[in-house]
C-alpha cells in the first residue's frame, strides 16, 4: 500500500514508517515545513493547504497530529492549543480523504474518551466521560465525518499512554524515580490502561490491514493496572524504592484541572474489539514492557 502519515517524525510515527516500510509499504510524510526528501509533501493545517501530489495513489491515511498533553498546568491559551492541534487537521485531512476517494483514514484518538471510570471496566462500547479530554476526544473523532460520509473505512486509535523509555511517558517520569522520588499519585487507586510502542505500532498495521475494523479502538493492553502497581513496577525496573504517596491536593494545586483528568483519575478500559480479534500482543504484562531498561 502507499500510506500517507501525519505527524510521521513523533515517537509513534517515526517508528510506524520504519515499521511500514519494513512490511514492504510505500510511505508519504506529511511536513509542515518545506518538503525536503522525495517521501515527503508539504501541508499548512490552519489554511487548509495540502501539497496537490499528496494524495497521488494513496490507499490509505494515518492521522497522529496531537500536541503533548503532559505540558504543566491547563491554561485556556493551552486548552486551546491542545484543541486546534487535533480538531483542525483532522478536519483538513477528513475532507481531503472525501475529496481524493481515499479508502481508509485511522485517525488518533485517546484512551480519555471514556473519563474515570474507577473500578467499572469499559471498552468501546462504553460513552463518553465527562471533563475537558473526553470532550475533545469525541470532538477529535467527530473531525472525522466527511470522511465517513464518503463512505472512507475510519478507525479511531482510543490510545492508552505509550510505554518505551525511548520517550513519552516513562522518559518523563524515570528521572524522578532514579533519584527515589517515586511514588503513588493519590490513592494510588486509579487506573492506568498502558500500550507497549511496538504493539502500537502493530495495532495500526493490523487495523490497515484488516478491512473489518471500524470505529473506535482502544489501543491498549488487555491488563491495565493501577497507578499503584504502575509505581512498584517503575520502581523494580530502576531498582529503586518507591515508598511515597504524592496526595492529590498539593498536585491540584501545581496542576489543576489536568491533575484530575490524567494523574488522579482514569479509565479502566480494556481492548475489546483487538481481543474480539485475537490480536497478537507482544507485550502483555507490565514488567516485560519495562525491560530491559537502556
Amino acid at each position: 500500500m502507499r500510506v500517507l502519515v501525519a505527524g510521521s517524525s513523533g515517537l509513534i510515527g517515526s517508528a510506524l514508517r520504519s515499521r511500514l516500510r519494513e512490511l514492504g509499504h510505500d510511505v508519504v510524510r506529511l511536513v509542515r515545513r518545506a518538503p525536503s526528501a522525495p517521501d515527503e509533501r508539504g501541508w499548512h493545517p490552519p489554511s487548509g493547504r495540502i501539497d496537490e501530489n499528496a494524495f497521488d495513489g494513496v490507499d490509505a491515511v494515518v492521522n497522529l497530529c496531537g500536541a503533548s498533553l503532559a505540558s504543566g498546568r491547563w491554561s485556556a491559551a493551552r486548552k486551546q492549543v491542545l484543541h486546534d492541534s487535533r480538531i483542525e487537521p483532522t478536519e483538513v485531512l477528513a475532507e481531503a480523504v472525501a475529496e481524493h476517494g481515499v479508502p481508509v483514514l485511522i485517525s488518533a484518538s485517546g484512551i480519555n474518551y471514556y473519563g474515570d471510570t474507577g473500578d467499572r471496566e469499559v471498552d468501546e462500547s462504553a460513552p463518553v466521560g465527562h471533563g475537558f479530554l473526553p470532550l475533545l476526544c469525541a470532538e477529535w473523532e467527530a473531525a472525522c465525518a466527511p470522511a465517513s460520509r464518503a463512505g472512507s473505512r475510519v478507525v479511531f486509535l482510543r490510545t492508552a499512554p505509550v510505554f518505551t523509555w525511548r520517550g513519552g511517558m516513562l522518559a518523563q517520569v524515570r528521572p524522578l524515580f532514579q533519584l527515589g522520588l517515586g511514588g503513588a499519585l493519590g490513592t494510588g487507586r486509579q487506573y492506568l490502561p498502558w500500550i507497549s510502542l511496538t504493539d502500537m505500532v502493530e495495532v495500526i498495521v493490523f487495523c490497515l490491514d484488516n478491512a473489518d475494523v471500524s470505529g473506535p479502538v482502544n489501543v491498549a493492553s488487555p491488563r491495565p493496572v493501577t497507578n499503584a502497581e504502575f509505581t512498584k513496577a517503575v520502581g523494580r525496573a530502576l531498582r529503586r524504592p518507591t515508598p511515597w504517596r504524592v496526595p492529590g491536593a498539593p498536585l491540584r494545586l501545581l496542576l489543576g484541572e489536568a491533575a484530575d483528568e490524567m494523574l488522579l483519575a482514569g479509565p479502566r478500559a480494556v481492548p475489546g474489539v483487538l481481543l474480539r480479534h485475537s490480536f497478537p500482543y507482544a507485550v502483555e504484562d507490565l514488567d516485560q514492557a519495562l525491560s530491559p531498561v537502556p
